[in-house]
């Protein structure tokens, strides 16, 4: 397994729309694992590959591992195919917005199909932190942001002080 570079925000590979991937081969299992390995390294508790400059809809999570536990997923192709009319508000965080969390509204539930790491199809149906991360992690194959839901200035602020970050991290 390789820990992968995570790219920052604003970087334009961000913005992509990941390609669906064909077959779940020996190759996709391979960057499953490099991105499970680079998200535990990073403290996270979602990966999408274009985070790492890949453009394939693969997302992986473990929102079990901030409790000290691990239970780490794969979704391959993932496709929202039902979202309550219920909200939650959220505070959201993100490996390509670092040190950034805000308050995003999302519908409370969902469906999502996908298939697995090793192919088979999955239907999952998901509330509370797996909703929530689910969706901002199928955003991001959509070249989506969590702070593109932020009001205009909400978002210029955050990547203002993003860039300030960015800056005094660079010396």
């Amino acid at each position: 397994m390789t820990i992968r570079p995570i790219l920052i925000a604003p970087d334009p590979k961000l913005k992509a729309v990941a390609a669906e991937v064909d077959k779940v081969d020996g190759s996709i299992r391979r960057l499953i694992d490099d991105m499970l390995e680079t998200m535990y390294k990073a403290d996270g508790v979602g990966l999408a590959a274009v985070q790492i400059g890949v453009a394939k809809r693969v997302v992986v999570m473990d929102v079990d591992q901030k409790d000290g536990n691990r239970y780490p997923r794969a979704f391959v192709n993932p496709t929202l195919t039902w979202a309550s009319e219920e909200t939650v508000v959220h505070e959201e965080g993100c490996l390509s917005v670092p040190d950034i969390w805000e308050e995003v509204k999302r519908p409370a539930r969902i469906i999502c199909d996908y298939l697995d790491r090793d192919g088979n199809a999955q239907t999952q149906e998901a509330d509370g932190m797996l909703a929530v991360c689910l969706q901002h992690e199928i955003d991001h194959l959509n070249g989506k942001l969590f702070i593109d839901h932020l009001s205009r200035l909400k978002r210029s602020m955050s990547l203002k002080k993003l860039a300030k970050a960015q800056k005094l991290k660079e010396g």
